[in-house]
């Protein structure tokens, strides 16, 4: 059971990274496309749709929590108890857990990935103001 909580984890951490790398495509294109040349956005759009791929399935798939249900679990001394049990209710909370976790890890990475963008863009639209003959 525990094998099948890891890969309904990743399956659903892989395929909400690509429901939010659909989502986010044309605007991230449109943004990168104000700031650098079209052989580079492109480049730039891919490495992005990989950087939000592991930076949401590293989110959304908690490999130390899942081997709670394998390990028992060392509290204070030498004390250690049973591996938590695994049913339904368990899978259920976990996968919510991981779609909560990938969106988390997702719109962490994509506000900052913004932020970048924005920070560049007031650079160039400043340089530029300031090369224009007035």
């Amino acid at each position: 059971m525990v094998i099948t909580l890891l890969f309904l984890t990743l399956a659903l951490s892989a395929a909400t990274c690509f429901s939010v790398n659909q989502v986010f495509h044309k605007t991230v294109l449109k943004m990168l496309s104000k700031i650098f040349p079209d052989d580079i956005t492109l480049a730039f759009r891919r490495y992005l749709a990989f950087a939000l791929y592991v930076i949401g399935i590293g989110g959304g798939v908690r490999i130390y929590d899942i081997e709670r249900y394998i390990n028992p679990a060392k509290r204070g001394g030498e004390e250690s108890f049973a591996p938590l049990l695994l049913n339904n209710e368990r899978l259920l909370l976990e996968m919510v857990r991981t779609l909560i976790e990938t969106l988390q890890a997702l719109a962490w990475a994509l506000f900052v990935f913004f932020l970048i963008i924005l920070i560049a863009w007031l650079i160039i639209a400043n340089r530029q103001r300031h090369t224009t003959p007035q």
